[in-house]
């Protein structure tokens, strides 16, 4: 039976995928780096500690890494955050999940003052129970420790066998499969249902929407065999 649902909220509850990737290209062009908005887009989902490497050398990374950094942040939060959208649906999921008692928390490689608004313009502040950032773990995604953090958050023990990961990026799979917990993946943020179960997902939906509508029928219901093959 699947006790808690943990969701990751960029491309997942929210549209922002593509702003947070042309916040990081003109990041990385105010400090001499030409890069492909695609290949930016296709990390988004990791923090910076994790994107950066992915494009600086380490030389690079010592010398103005956190500049870049900095510099994206302010950007994005002046120039992106107030074009980013909720998803349809992500209420009434959240309704839906509370209603029938169970447990939810966000998990996202957000900073921790970017969660909050998130949570505003989902509407979902009231129904967040649990939630944990970049800011609270010294490696984001896809490394595991924003979802042991989530764990360990939660008020009473619940088995890792009965928690379920929503996210719309493999990063979000592998760090969950890293958690020893399972994902369930939508294709709103961007990433294509292949490589979505390339890395691990269960079940894909097209978004919070469609998995509300199919929810009596979705992992998020009740957990059955891993052999069994969601659509």
């Amino acid at each position: 039976m699947t006790e808690a649902v943990i969701f990751d909220i960029d491309g997942t509850l929210v549209d922002s995928v593509d702003l947070h990737a042309k916040a990081w290209q003109e990041a990385f062009q105010q400090f001499g780096h030409e890069i492909p908005f695609d290949a930016i887009r296709s990390q988004i989902g990791k923090g910076g500690d994790q994107l950066l490497p992915e494009f600086l050398d380490l030389d690079e990374l010592d010398s103005k890494g956190e500049q870049i950094e900095e510099f994206r942040g302010k950007l994005f939060k002046e120039k992106y955050l107030p074009q980013v959208k909720a998803f349809p649906g992500v209420r009434s999921l959240f309704e839906k999940i509370k209603a029938n008692g169970q447990k939810l928390a966000l998990a996202s490689s957000a900073k921790k003052d970017e969660l909050g608004v998130y949570e505003r313009i989902a509407n979902i502040e009231d129904l967040v129970q649990i939630e944990t950032s970049s800011s609270d773990v010294e490696k984001s995604k896809p490394h595991p420790d924003i979802f042991e953090v989530a764990i360990q958050r939660l008020k009473a023990p619940v088995s890792r066998e009965n928690i379920i990961v929503v996210g719309d990026s493999p990063h979000d799979a592998e760090a969950a499969a890293r958690a020893r917990l399972k994902t369930v993946g939508v294709l709103c943020g961007g990433f294509s249902e292949r490589v979505l179960r390339d890395a691990g997902c269960i079940a894909i939906y097209s978004g919070p929407e469609e998995l509300l509508h199919r929810y009596d029928e979705s992992p998020l219901a009740r957990m059955r065999s891993s052999e069994t093959t969601y659509r």
